[in-house]
């Protein structure tokens, strides 16, 4: 299959309409050919395109920053002698300066399928920006690794954010070009976007289920995004960043597994199996130990819980990471009532509100939690609508 970047290298018909233009690329370290060029070596390398500027998300163009919340400056380019400009920094929105150095910016991202990538609301801003500007945007499309599935409460009214760039469930079940599809739609903007589509995408096909696997080479998105299987758990374990569990940084297998000092986590998988064991299917659970050597617990021993889905067992349709997760927090919660679990900090720059419900865009999840009495069906009956109804109308943007 090509991606986005490999038929515009390959075909200058799709190239044409760039003739003259200044040009410039937003990038991170995936952004790669198939034969593992970055895109702004192999863009620089044709000739006929005019590149003037490049942009890096949260993270960096090159990937230099480990954690989250860690800003990146502008610099230039010392291969190419281009200015880089970091939408993770002083601003993350594009500034007028900014857009003054392209007519046309290609958004060459890889996405993981998840709402709260930042790279969701960076394709957003830029939007926004060049709609205001009379800049053009196209996304040289990539595949969404998590695949088609959708869960998650849908974010509310009122909770955008960084992390939450519009109404979207956790999991959504689009490229990035069809979500900018998606914003343009539902923003109403007026902006001369296209999609440069990937060709032969199977998003149903096994094992990958979205990234073709043994194809292309998994290049980090992220630091921490490190292999397809912490993409199909993402959905579900980046909350627990809004909790007081360490979520895996500072092992070799960060948002593939969850733990603390103080939890049994036999206990916690007993408890979870006896409360909601259909929200365990398509995948198996392992109780673990990790001693993370950066950040949450450092340098102390945390019983845990691993999600294996890299082996046969795993069943795409039937994987429900988001719920996993949940009754996770469900059984810590009922098994230590009085458990510290929910962390309280600046997240993502939003204060006054707790990580856990910017996260998750409202404090649905977080409230269902710590409610005693409520159910894994209550938590089914506030969702499924949500699912259901994203379900139906993302039919409209879908591409492949």
């Amino acid at each position: 299959m090509k991606f986005g970047i490999d038929r515009l290298l390959e075909e200058p018909s799709l190239r044409a309409p760039l003739k003259g233009k200044r040009v410039a690329l937003v990038a991170h370290p995936a952004s790669v050919t198939r034969d593992l060029t970055h895109s702004l070596d192999a863009l620089m390398a044709l000739g006929d395109v005019r590149i003037s500027s490049a942009f890096g998300p949260q993270h960096g163009m090159r990937g230099d920053k480990q954690d989250n919340m860690v800003e990146s400056a502008d610099f230039d380019d010392p291969v190419h002698g281009i200015p880089v400009f970091s939408l993770y920094g002083e601003t993350r929105k594009p500034t007028g300066q900014m857009l003054s150095t392209f007519d046309v910016v290609l958004v060459d991202l890889q996405d993981l399928g998840c709402r709260i990538y930042t790279f969701v609301t960076t394709l957003r801003y830029m939007l926004e920006a060049a709609a205001q500007k009379g800049k053009a945007v196209w996304v040289l499309d990539r595949p969404n690794p998590a695949g088609r599935p959708v869960e998650g409460l849908r974010l509310r009214g009122g909770w955008e954010s960084f992390v939450g760039a519009g109404a979207l469930p956790m999991r959504h079940g689009l490229t990035l070009g069809e979500l900018g599809l998606w914003f343009i739609d539902t923003l109403k903007l007026d902006v001369d976007y296209r999609v440069v589509e990937m060709e032969g995408w199977q998003p149903e096909a096994a094992p990958g289920h979205g990234w073709p696997l043994g194809e292309r080479a998994w290049i980090n998105p992220s630091p921490n995004a490190a292999n397809l299987w912490m993409a199909r758990a993402y959905a579900g374990t980046v909350m627990l960043e809004g909790t007081t569990l360490s979520e895996g940084r500072g092992t070799t297998r960060p948002l593939e597994l969850f733990g603390a000092p103080d939890i049994e986590a036999r206990r916690v998988l007993a408890e979870m199996r006896a409360l909601a064991p259909e929200w365990l299917d398509g995948c198996r659970l392992r109780e673990c130990w990790f001693e993370p050597t950066f950040h949450k617990h450092k340098g102390r021993l945390c019983n845990g819980v691993q999600i294996h889905t890299e082996d046969a067992s795993y069943g795409h349709a039937a994987f429900r990471p988001w719920r996993l997760q949940a009754l996770a927090f469900k059984a810590i919660r009922r098994l230590y009532p009085d458990y510290p679990l929910w962390r309280d900090f600046a997240y993502e720059y939003e204060h006054g509100k707790l990580a856990i419900d910017v996260i998750n865009g409202s404090p649905l999840l977080r409230e269902w939690v710590d409610d005693a009495s409520a159910t894994p069906a209550d938590l089914d009956a506030l969702t499924l609508p949500d699912e259901q109804a994203w379900d139906a109308e993302r039919g409209a943007y879908l591409r492949y």
